[in-house]
C-alpha cells in the first residue's frame, strides 16, 4: 500500500533536454540523463539531487514531451546551451509518494496516485490543450543509484505531481 502525502516544495532550479517521444520511445529520452549530468559537471556545477523525468505534455496514445534532469543548486551561474536547457521546477504544494519497483509499474503507480487525490477532492496544475494534458509539475525523480542497485526491481522512484493554487 503506498503512502501519500501533500507538501509544499520551494522553486527548483533545474538543467535538463526535452523531447517529444511516444511511449515506447521513452528509452531515447532517458537515454540522455548522463550528457546532462555530463553538460553540469562541464559548465562548472554539480547535480543537486536524482534525475527526473519532467512530464510536460502527456497524450498516451500519441506523444509525450518529457524533459530529464537534474536539480541544481540554486546559485549555479549556468545558461541554456546546445540541448540542455535551464529552468525551474515550480513552487507549489505537491502530492508525492515513493514506488518501490521496477521502473514498468510506474505506470501503474501513477494512476493509483491519481485515483487517490481525486478521492481526496484534490485538482492538480494541468489543462488540456490539442496535444494532450498539460502539467505544470509531473515528476518521477529517480532516487536509486543503478550502479549502486542494478536490480530495477529494487529501484525506488519518487512521484511528485503538483497541485492547483
Amino acid at each position: 500500500m503506498s503512502t501519500y502525502r501533500v507538501e509544499t516544495r520551494p522553486e527548483t532550479a533545474t538543467a535538463g533536454i526535452t523531447d517529444t517521444v511516444t511511449m515506447s520511445e521513452i528509452a531515447r529520452i532517458a537515454d540522455r540523463i548522463p550528457e546532462v549530468a555530463g553538460w553540469i559537471v562541464e559548465h562548472g556545477s554539480h547535480p543537486a539531487g536524482a534525475p527526473y523525468f519532467r512530464y510536460q505534455v502527456i497524450d498516451m496514445d500519441a506523444e509525450l514531451v518529457v524533459e530529464v534532469g537534474f536539480p541544481v543548486p540554486d546559485d549555479a551561474a549556468l545558461t541554456s546551451s546546445g540541448d540542455v536547457t535551464v529552468g525551474a521546477i515550480p513552487a507549489g504544494r505537491y502530492v508525492t509518494t515513493v514506488h518501490h519497483g521496477h521502473p514498468d509499474s510506474l505506470v501503474d503507480a501513477t494512476g493509483a496516485l491519481l485515483r487517490w487525490a481525486e478521492e481526496e477532492g484534490l485538482t492538480f496544475d494541468r489543462h488540456d490543450t490539442d496535444a494532450g494534458d498539460a502539467w505544470a509539475g509531473r515528476l518521477e525523480l529517480y532516487l536509486t543509484d543503478p550502479a549502486e542497485q542494478p536490480d530495477m526491481a529494487q529501484w525506488d522512484t519518487e512521484l511528485a505531481f503538483k497541485l492547483a493554487d
